[in-house]
């Protein structure tokens, strides 16, 4: 297999860094296989595969938590990340839940709305995962 050389010319991969490109490739199919199966247990879908204005369960694992003013308002916002796509949680009026962290999963409940090419749930019911 050849790849591109800092000069741009191609040159042939060696045996450890194919060896290693398989066996890291495979774990990361295994994983991701085992957050759909993760996914589909909680009675959620893919954050992919929803649209504008669908109401939606979806589970995944909180990537960024911060405090943002929204309108005046303080809310609290949340990255919601699984291996299809990533959805913005916003709590209005809330500087802080218990429980809501980065790294924590849970599953989430609400109409998504999409404007700007970003995905939102304003206010969404939801549940931590143990």
């Amino acid at each position: 297999m050849a790849t591109a050389h800092p000069d741009g010319e191609p040159r042939e991969q060696g045996f450890w860094q194919r060896a290693k490109e398989r066996l890291s490739g495979g774990q990361q199919a295994r994983d991701v296989a085992d957050r759909k199966a993760e996914v589909a247990g909680a009675g959620a879908r893919e954050i992919a595969v929803h649209g504008d204005r669908d109401v939606c369960t979806l589970h995944g694992t909180l990537r960024q938590v911060t405090v943002r003013p929204h309108g005046g308002v303080a809310a609290l916002e949340a990255e919601l990340y699984d291996d299809s796509g990533s959805v913005t949680l916003i709590w209005l009026g809330r500087r802080r839940i218990a429980g809501i962290a980065c790294g924590r999963e849970l599953t989430v409940h609400g109409r998504l709305g999409c404007s700007d090419g970003q995905r939102r749930l304003f206010n969404p019911r939801y549940e931590l995962s143990p």
